[in-house]
């Protein structure tokens, strides 16, 4: 668990400390209509679904928890983390995790091994009852996940990574095809709603 969240704090408190330290805005852009993801100094916005708004708030509380930074590596490491730990009934987990894990076979693949391990010895809170879990201590629940040091690899991660990886390879290219005819006007909402802010300041 990152010490940037103190053990005693509930994750309400630690996400909004998460939210302002990402310069994510209160709501943690919940509900804007696209997200400004960034593949390294390129920007690539794709739609805030429903089902991606309801992955996320939990996506969120596991950074707080792990402590993987919101850059490109560390959105590597959280999604090769919760792939381990398991998405449950959440299909958009599934599918934005294992894409960022097929990415990260190409450009971080130590690392993402390394997180997918801590990952398949954790849980997740996928399908837990969230306002129950805002109110709880980050370390209660930290301990109960079983987040805790890196975890010695064994010969069984290596083929489930890879497996994995490559599925997610597969996927993030189709999902990348997809959204490229709409990447224009996806920019184009995304500059005029920073427009907006930057009057509004």
């Amino acid at each position: 668990m990152s010490s940037q969240y103190r053990r005693s704090s509930t994750l309400a408190e630690a996400r909004d400390q998460y939210f302002a330290d990402n310069d994510f805005g209160p709501e943690g852009g919940y509900n804007d209509p696209w997200v400004d993801f960034k593949f390294g100094p390129i920007p690539f916005p794709f739609p805030n679904t429903a089902g991606r708004v309801r992955a996320v708030r939990y996506h969120d509380l596991h950074h707080v928890l792990t402590g993987y930074a919101t850059d490109l590596q560390g959105e590597i490491e959280i999604a090769a983390w919760e792939i381990g730990a398991g998405c449950k009934g959440f299909l958009a987990a599934w599918q934005l995790n294992l894409s960022s894990m097929g990415f990260g076979l190409c450009f971080s693949p130590r690392r993402a091994f390394r997180a997918f391990v801590r990952g398949r010895r954790s849980h997740s809170l996928y399908g837990l009852e969230l306002q129950e879990l805002l109110g709880r201590q980050v370390g209660d629940v930290a301990d109960e996940l079983g987040v805790a040091e890196q975890p010695q690899a064994h010969w069984t991660d290596a083929p489930v990574f890879l497996v994995a990886s490559l599925v997610g390879l597969v996927l993030g290219g189709a999902m990348f095809l997809v959204f490229v005819p709409i990447l224009p006007f996806a920019l184009l909402g995304l500059n005029a709603k920073r427009r907006l802010s930057a009057e509004q300041a």
